[in-house]
Protein backbone atom coordinates (compact mmCIF):
# COMPACT_ATOMS: atom_id res chain seq x y z
CA UNK A 1 0.00 0.00 0.00
CA UNK A 2 2.91 2.33 0.05
CA UNK A 3 3.29 2.58 -3.66
CA UNK A 4 0.88 3.69 -6.16
CA UNK A 5 3.09 4.49 -8.74
CA UNK A 6 3.12 0.80 -10.28
CA UNK A 7 -0.90 1.14 -10.65
CA UNK A 8 -1.03 2.86 -14.10
CA UNK A 9 1.09 3.00 -17.36
CA UNK A 10 2.51 6.60 -18.05
CA UNK A 11 2.40 5.57 -21.71
CA UNK A 12 -1.35 5.78 -21.48
CA UNK A 13 -1.55 8.84 -19.98
CA UNK A 14 -1.07 12.62 -21.03
CA UNK A 15 -3.71 15.05 -22.62
CA UNK A 16 -6.45 13.19 -25.31
CA UNK A 17 -8.86 14.73 -28.19
CA UNK A 18 -11.70 12.43 -28.60
CA UNK A 19 -13.91 12.83 -31.87
CA UNK A 20 -17.09 14.94 -30.96
CA UNK A 21 -20.06 15.66 -32.90
CA UNK A 22 -19.23 19.07 -34.28
CA UNK A 23 -15.63 18.81 -33.71
CA UNK A 24 -12.65 18.80 -35.48
CA UNK A 25 -9.32 16.42 -34.38
CA UNK A 26 -7.63 18.06 -36.82
CA UNK A 27 -8.62 21.54 -35.44
CA UNK A 28 -7.77 20.42 -32.02
CA UNK A 29 -4.59 19.04 -32.96
CA UNK A 30 -3.17 22.25 -34.79
CA UNK A 31 -4.42 24.36 -32.01
CA UNK A 32 -2.97 22.76 -29.36
CA UNK A 33 0.49 22.58 -31.17
CA UNK A 34 0.20 26.10 -31.54
CA UNK A 35 -0.39 26.69 -27.74
CA UNK A 36 2.55 23.96 -27.21
CA UNK A 37 5.05 26.17 -29.49
CA UNK A 38 4.13 29.49 -27.62
CA UNK A 39 5.12 27.67 -24.39
CA UNK A 40 8.09 26.59 -25.76
CA UNK A 41 7.10 22.85 -24.91
CA UNK A 42 6.31 21.44 -28.62
CA UNK A 43 9.80 19.86 -28.68
CA UNK A 44 9.27 18.04 -25.78
CA UNK A 45 5.94 16.10 -26.66
CA UNK A 46 5.28 13.13 -28.25
CA UNK A 47 1.79 13.24 -30.44
CA UNK A 48 -0.33 9.67 -31.38
CA UNK A 49 -3.35 9.34 -33.01
CA UNK A 50 -5.64 6.16 -32.07
CA UNK A 51 -8.66 4.51 -32.26
CA UNK A 52 -10.92 2.77 -29.76
CA UNK A 53 -14.56 1.85 -28.95
CA UNK A 54 -15.24 5.67 -28.80
CA UNK A 55 -13.58 6.57 -32.34
CA UNK A 56 -10.47 8.09 -33.14
CA UNK A 57 -8.60 10.48 -30.86
CA UNK A 58 -5.31 12.07 -31.13
CA UNK A 59 -3.16 11.83 -27.53
CA UNK A 60 0.17 14.31 -26.74
CA UNK A 61 2.10 13.67 -24.04
CA UNK A 62 5.69 14.31 -22.84
CA UNK A 63 8.27 12.67 -23.82
CA UNK A 64 10.08 10.16 -21.71
CA UNK A 65 12.96 11.90 -21.72
CA UNK A 66 11.49 14.59 -20.64
CA UNK A 67 9.61 12.90 -18.15
CA UNK A 68 12.07 11.56 -17.02
CA UNK A 69 13.96 14.95 -15.81
CA UNK A 70 11.61 16.94 -15.21
CA UNK A 71 9.38 14.73 -12.90
CA UNK A 72 10.64 11.33 -12.27
CA UNK A 73 8.18 9.17 -10.84
CA UNK A 74 5.07 11.40 -12.01
CA UNK A 75 6.08 13.23 -9.58
CA UNK A 76 4.80 16.92 -10.50
CA UNK A 77 5.70 18.89 -7.35
CA UNK A 78 9.44 19.30 -8.47
CA UNK A 79 8.02 20.75 -11.58
CA UNK A 80 8.41 25.04 -11.01
CA UNK A 81 12.04 23.97 -9.17
CA UNK A 82 13.33 22.05 -12.31
CA UNK A 83 12.05 24.29 -14.87
CA UNK A 84 12.69 27.69 -13.49
CA UNK A 85 9.23 28.20 -13.32
CA UNK A 86 7.01 31.17 -10.57
CA UNK A 87 3.65 29.70 -10.67
CA UNK A 88 2.45 31.66 -7.92
CA UNK A 89 2.99 35.15 -9.29
CA UNK A 90 2.96 34.61 -13.37
CA UNK A 91 -0.05 33.71 -14.65
CA UNK A 92 2.01 32.27 -17.46
CA UNK A 93 4.28 29.89 -15.95
CA UNK A 94 1.00 28.23 -13.69
CA UNK A 95 -0.51 27.61 -17.01
CA UNK A 96 2.67 26.25 -18.45
CA UNK A 97 2.64 24.29 -15.04
CA UNK A 98 -1.07 23.21 -15.67
CA UNK A 99 -0.33 21.57 -19.20
CA UNK A 100 2.96 20.36 -18.10
CA UNK A 101 1.62 18.33 -15.43
CA UNK A 102 -1.48 17.25 -17.69
CA UNK A 103 1.11 15.98 -20.30
CA UNK A 104 2.24 14.26 -17.38
CA UNK A 105 -0.86 12.30 -16.07
CA UNK A 106 -1.07 8.54 -15.77
CA UNK A 107 -4.76 8.78 -16.92
CA UNK A 108 -5.40 10.62 -20.11
CA UNK A 109 -7.21 13.64 -19.72
CA UNK A 110 -10.01 13.68 -22.50
CA UNK A 111 -11.40 15.93 -23.63
CA UNK A 112 -14.67 17.09 -26.88
CA UNK A 113 -12.51 19.92 -28.56
CA UNK A 114 -9.81 22.52 -27.93
CA UNK A 115 -11.74 25.11 -26.71
CA UNK A 116 -12.48 22.52 -23.54
CA UNK A 117 -8.77 22.13 -22.59
CA UNK A 118 -8.39 25.96 -23.03
CA UNK A 119 -11.61 26.22 -20.73
CA UNK A 120 -9.83 23.41 -18.21
CA UNK A 121 -6.54 25.33 -18.05
CA UNK A 122 -8.24 28.85 -17.47
CA UNK A 123 -10.12 27.45 -14.43
CA UNK A 124 -7.55 25.66 -13.02
CA UNK A 125 -5.44 28.75 -12.85
CA UNK A 126 -8.70 30.27 -11.45
CA UNK A 127 -9.05 28.04 -8.68
CA UNK A 128 -5.22 27.49 -8.24
CA UNK A 129 -4.93 31.60 -8.05
CA UNK A 130 -7.89 32.22 -6.16
CA UNK A 131 -7.32 28.96 -3.54
CA UNK A 132 -3.94 30.75 -2.50
CA UNK A 133 -5.39 33.93 -1.49
CA UNK A 134 -8.06 32.36 0.26
CA UNK A 135 -8.48 32.77 3.78
CA UNK A 136 -11.23 31.95 6.33
CA UNK A 137 -11.78 30.78 9.88
CA UNK A 138 -12.03 27.39 10.61
CA UNK A 139 -15.66 26.45 12.19
CA UNK A 140 -17.25 23.15 11.59
CA UNK A 141 -20.48 24.30 13.76
CA UNK A 142 -21.13 28.08 12.67
CA UNK A 143 -20.77 29.64 9.22
CA UNK A 144 -20.91 33.26 8.62
CA UNK A 145 -21.44 34.92 5.03
CA UNK A 146 -21.18 39.09 4.72
CA UNK A 147 -24.90 40.01 5.06
CA UNK A 148 -24.96 42.32 2.71
CA UNK A 149 -25.08 40.19 -0.24
CA UNK A 150 -26.06 36.68 0.94
CA UNK A 151 -28.97 35.14 3.06
CA UNK A 152 -29.79 32.04 4.49
CA UNK A 153 -32.14 29.26 5.09
CA UNK A 154 -32.12 25.76 6.47
CA UNK A 155 -33.72 24.85 2.80
CA UNK A 156 -31.63 26.72 0.38
CA UNK A 157 -28.69 27.12 2.33
CA UNK A 158 -26.87 30.39 1.49
CA UNK A 159 -28.22 32.36 -1.57
CA UNK A 160 -27.33 35.69 -2.72
CA UNK A 161 -29.43 38.46 -2.27
CA UNK A 162 -31.43 40.46 -5.02
CA UNK A 163 -28.96 42.26 -7.33
CA UNK A 164 -25.71 40.83 -5.84
CA UNK A 165 -23.37 39.31 -8.82
CA UNK A 166 -21.94 35.61 -7.90
CA UNK A 167 -18.06 36.52 -8.97
CA UNK A 168 -17.95 39.35 -6.67
CA UNK A 169 -20.14 38.09 -3.82
CA UNK A 170 -17.83 34.82 -3.78
CA UNK A 171 -14.31 37.28 -3.76
CA UNK A 172 -15.94 39.05 -0.85
CA UNK A 173 -16.47 36.05 0.91
CA UNK A 174 -13.22 33.95 0.54
CA UNK A 175 -10.65 36.87 0.06
CA UNK A 176 -10.35 39.54 2.82
CA UNK A 177 -8.31 41.33 0.81
CA UNK A 178 -11.61 41.97 -0.66
CA UNK A 179 -13.61 42.24 2.21
CA UNK A 180 -11.04 42.36 5.28
CA UNK A 181 -12.88 40.23 7.07
CA UNK A 182 -12.41 36.24 8.11
CA UNK A 183 -15.88 34.65 7.84
CA UNK A 184 -16.05 31.39 9.54
CA UNK A 185 -16.31 27.91 7.19
CA UNK A 186 -15.36 24.27 7.23
CA UNK A 187 -12.79 23.56 4.76
CA UNK A 188 -14.73 20.96 2.68
CA UNK A 189 -17.38 24.61 2.16
CA UNK A 190 -14.42 26.64 1.68
CA UNK A 191 -13.12 24.36 -1.39
CA UNK A 192 -16.53 24.95 -3.08
CA UNK A 193 -16.71 28.47 -3.14
CA UNK A 194 -13.02 28.49 -4.25
CA UNK A 195 -14.23 25.85 -7.26
CA UNK A 196 -17.85 27.89 -7.65
CA UNK A 197 -15.67 31.21 -8.03
CA UNK A 198 -13.01 29.36 -10.47
CA UNK A 199 -15.82 28.12 -13.03
CA UNK A 200 -17.93 31.23 -12.54
CA UNK A 201 -15.00 33.34 -13.89
CA UNK A 202 -14.63 31.24 -16.79
CA UNK A 203 -18.56 30.91 -17.69
CA UNK A 204 -18.94 34.99 -17.99
CA UNK A 205 -16.22 34.71 -20.26
CA UNK A 206 -16.66 31.63 -22.61
CA UNK A 207 -20.97 30.39 -21.83
CA UNK A 208 -22.84 33.34 -20.65
CA UNK A 209 -25.85 31.79 -20.90
CA UNK A 210 -25.06 28.82 -18.36
CA UNK A 211 -23.16 32.11 -16.42
CA UNK A 212 -26.71 33.58 -15.95
CA UNK A 213 -27.97 29.89 -14.78
CA UNK A 214 -25.11 29.53 -12.34
CA UNK A 215 -26.06 33.17 -11.10
CA UNK A 216 -29.73 31.99 -10.51
CA UNK A 217 -29.28 28.59 -9.21
CA UNK A 218 -27.35 30.73 -6.46
CA UNK A 219 -29.98 32.99 -5.84
CA UNK A 220 -32.42 30.45 -5.29
CA UNK A 221 -30.54 27.21 -3.78
CA UNK A 222 -26.97 26.56 -3.25
CA UNK A 223 -25.23 23.22 -4.23
CA UNK A 224 -23.59 21.45 -1.42
CA UNK A 225 -21.92 18.65 -1.08
CA UNK A 226 -22.64 15.86 -2.78
CA UNK A 227 -25.08 17.93 -5.22
CA UNK A 228 -22.20 19.78 -5.94
CA UNK A 229 -19.55 17.44 -6.34
CA UNK A 230 -21.90 15.66 -8.96
CA UNK A 231 -22.58 18.72 -11.09
CA UNK A 232 -19.38 20.32 -11.54
CA UNK A 233 -16.81 17.89 -10.40
CA UNK A 234 -15.41 14.51 -11.67
CA UNK A 235 -12.74 12.39 -10.59
CA UNK A 236 -9.35 11.53 -11.22
CA UNK A 237 -8.35 7.76 -10.74
CA UNK A 238 -9.62 5.59 -8.41
CA UNK A 239 -9.33 3.14 -5.59
CA UNK A 240 -8.50 0.39 -7.49
CA UNK A 241 -5.79 2.05 -10.01
CA UNK A 242 -5.09 5.20 -7.89
CA UNK A 243 -2.86 8.36 -9.13
CA UNK A 244 0.87 8.30 -8.18
CA UNK A 245 1.42 9.82 -4.66
CA UNK A 246 3.15 12.64 -5.84
CA UNK A 247 1.26 13.31 -8.87
CA UNK A 248 -0.90 17.07 -8.55
CA UNK A 249 -1.91 19.29 -11.17
CA UNK A 250 -2.63 22.99 -10.26
CA UNK A 251 -6.31 23.13 -9.25
CA UNK A 252 -7.04 19.84 -8.19
CA UNK A 253 -9.41 19.32 -5.49
CA UNK A 254 -8.15 16.97 -3.21
CA UNK A 255 -8.50 15.29 0.12
CA UNK A 256 -6.04 14.28 3.14
CA UNK A 257 -7.42 11.52 4.45
CA UNK A 258 -6.84 11.03 8.74
CA UNK A 259 -5.45 7.58 9.51
CA UNK A 260 -6.05 8.10 12.81
CA UNK A 261 -9.08 6.70 14.30
CA UNK A 262 -9.50 8.53 17.49
CA UNK A 263 -9.13 11.97 16.95
CA UNK A 264 -11.07 11.53 13.19
CA UNK A 265 -13.97 11.32 15.29
CA UNK A 266 -13.75 14.62 16.20
CA UNK A 267 -15.85 16.80 13.85
CA UNK A 268 -14.01 18.34 11.22
CA UNK A 269 -10.44 16.38 11.54
CA UNK A 270 -12.05 13.36 9.17
CA UNK A 271 -9.65 14.67 7.12
CA UNK A 272 -8.33 17.92 4.97
CA UNK A 273 -9.76 19.43 1.73
CA UNK A 274 -7.67 21.19 -0.23
CA UNK A 275 -6.13 22.56 -3.26
CA UNK A 276 -2.71 21.92 -5.18
CA UNK A 277 -1.79 25.46 -5.91
CA UNK A 278 1.37 24.57 -7.96
CA UNK A 279 4.96 24.94 -7.18
CA UNK A 280 4.86 22.20 -4.53
CA UNK A 281 2.30 23.91 -2.42
CA UNK A 282 -0.96 22.80 -1.03
CA UNK A 283 -3.63 25.83 0.21
CA UNK A 284 -4.06 26.50 3.86
CA UNK A 285 -7.30 28.57 4.33
CA UNK A 286 -6.34 29.58 7.72
CA UNK A 287 -3.13 31.10 7.76
CA UNK A 288 -2.30 33.75 5.30
CA UNK A 289 1.24 32.92 3.26
CA UNK A 290 1.75 29.52 5.15
CA UNK A 291 0.82 27.42 2.33
CA UNK A 292 1.54 23.50 3.50
CA UNK A 293 4.02 21.13 1.17
CA UNK A 294 3.54 17.60 0.95
CA UNK A 295 5.78 17.22 3.87
CA UNK A 296 4.48 19.99 6.21
CA UNK A 297 0.77 18.53 5.72
CA UNK A 298 0.93 14.85 6.58
CA UNK A 299 3.45 16.12 9.81
CA UNK A 300 0.51 18.03 10.70
CA UNK A 301 -2.50 14.91 10.16
CA UNK A 302 -0.16 12.75 12.29
CA UNK A 303 -0.05 14.89 15.08
CA UNK A 304 -3.89 15.59 14.95
CA UNK A 305 -3.67 12.07 17.34
CA UNK A 306 -1.38 13.95 19.72
CA UNK A 307 -3.40 17.16 20.47
CA UNK A 308 -6.56 15.28 21.55
CA UNK A 309 -8.04 17.09 24.93
CA UNK A 310 -11.02 16.97 26.94
CA UNK A 311 -12.83 19.91 27.69
CA UNK A 312 -14.66 20.06 31.32
CA UNK A 313 -17.85 18.44 29.75
CA UNK A 314 -16.22 16.15 28.70
CA UNK A 315 -15.91 16.55 25.07
CA UNK A 316 -12.79 15.78 22.61
CA UNK A 317 -11.40 18.46 20.36
CA UNK A 318 -8.26 19.13 19.01
CA UNK A 319 -5.98 21.60 20.37
CA UNK A 320 -4.17 23.61 17.55
CA UNK A 321 -1.74 24.88 19.71
CA UNK A 322 -0.48 21.62 20.13
CA UNK A 323 -0.19 20.35 17.06
CA UNK A 324 0.98 23.80 15.87
CA UNK A 325 4.43 22.93 18.40
CA UNK A 326 4.72 19.47 17.15
CA UNK A 327 4.98 20.35 14.18
CA UNK A 328 7.33 22.85 14.41
CA UNK A 329 9.33 20.31 16.68
CA UNK A 330 8.95 17.60 13.91
CA UNK A 331 9.96 19.59 11.07
CA UNK A 332 13.59 20.56 12.68
CA UNK A 333 14.04 16.70 13.08
CA UNK A 334 14.27 14.61 9.44
CA UNK A 335 14.70 11.48 11.35
CA UNK A 336 11.41 11.87 12.55
CA UNK A 337 10.06 13.47 9.57
CA UNK A 338 11.07 10.46 7.63
CA UNK A 339 9.42 8.20 10.33
CA UNK A 340 5.86 10.30 9.85
CA UNK A 341 6.23 9.94 6.51
CA UNK A 342 6.60 6.75 6.44
CA UNK A 343 3.22 6.22 8.15
CA UNK A 344 1.26 9.22 6.45
CA UNK A 345 2.26 8.61 2.43
CA UNK A 346 0.34 5.09 2.54
CA UNK A 347 -2.76 5.06 0.42
CA UNK A 348 -5.66 5.80 2.36
CA UNK A 349 -7.94 2.90 3.39
CA UNK A 350 -12.00 2.71 2.98
CA UNK A 351 -14.73 5.06 5.13
CA UNK A 352 -14.90 3.11 8.20
CA UNK A 353 -11.41 0.98 8.11
CA UNK A 354 -8.38 1.73 10.11
CA UNK A 355 -5.57 -0.62 9.75
CA UNK A 356 -2.41 0.10 7.80
CA UNK A 357 -3.50 3.29 5.21
CA UNK A 358 -1.96 6.59 5.38
CA UNK A 359 -3.69 9.87 4.40
CA UNK A 360 -2.76 9.47 0.57
CA UNK A 361 -6.21 9.95 -1.49
CA UNK A 362 -6.26 7.79 -4.84
CA UNK A 363 -7.93 10.51 -6.65
CA UNK A 364 -7.98 13.98 -7.68
CA UNK A 365 -10.95 16.36 -8.81
CA UNK A 366 -11.27 18.70 -11.19
CA UNK A 367 -13.83 20.82 -13.02
CA UNK A 368 -16.35 19.39 -15.81
CA UNK A 369 -17.10 20.31 -19.31
CA UNK A 370 -18.35 24.01 -19.39
CA UNK A 371 -18.59 25.34 -23.22
CA UNK A 372 -20.84 26.03 -25.64
CA UNK A 373 -22.06 22.62 -27.03
CA UNK A 374 -19.83 20.89 -25.08
CA UNK A 375 -21.03 21.91 -21.71
CA UNK A 376 -21.71 18.83 -19.10
CA UNK A 377 -23.06 21.48 -16.19
CA UNK A 378 -26.77 20.79 -15.57
CA UNK A 379 -28.34 22.55 -12.88
CA UNK A 380 -31.46 21.27 -10.73
CA UNK A 381 -32.85 25.10 -10.41
CA UNK A 382 -35.07 25.43 -7.05
CA UNK A 383 -35.66 21.74 -6.76
CA UNK A 384 -34.66 20.39 -3.65
CA UNK A 385 -33.09 17.60 -2.73
CA UNK A 386 -34.70 14.69 -1.34
CA UNK A 387 -33.84 13.56 2.21
CA UNK A 388 -30.57 11.37 2.88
Amino acid sequence: MSDASHAIRPSQGGIRFQHAVGQSLDGAQRRFLALLESMGLDHAVQLTQEVDEGGPSVRFALLDTYASQWAPDCDTTQLCEKLGLDSENNAEDLEREIVLAMLLGPIPFSFPSYDELASAIRIRRNVAQGGGKTVLAFDTEEAERPTDCWTYSEARGFTLLPGWPLIESLKKTTQPGASGKLYSFSCYRATEYVVLLGIARELAECNPSVFAQLQTQWETRALMAEEFQSTFLREHGTLAHPLPFHYYVPGDRLWFRNPDERSANIEGYEGSWVFYIGGGFFTNFWKPDQHYTLTSKCVELFHWRNAVVQTAAGKLQIDENIVEERVRQSLRNPAEVAAILKTMMRLREPTGIYREGGCIDATREYVRCVCPGTSELVFPGNVLPLPA
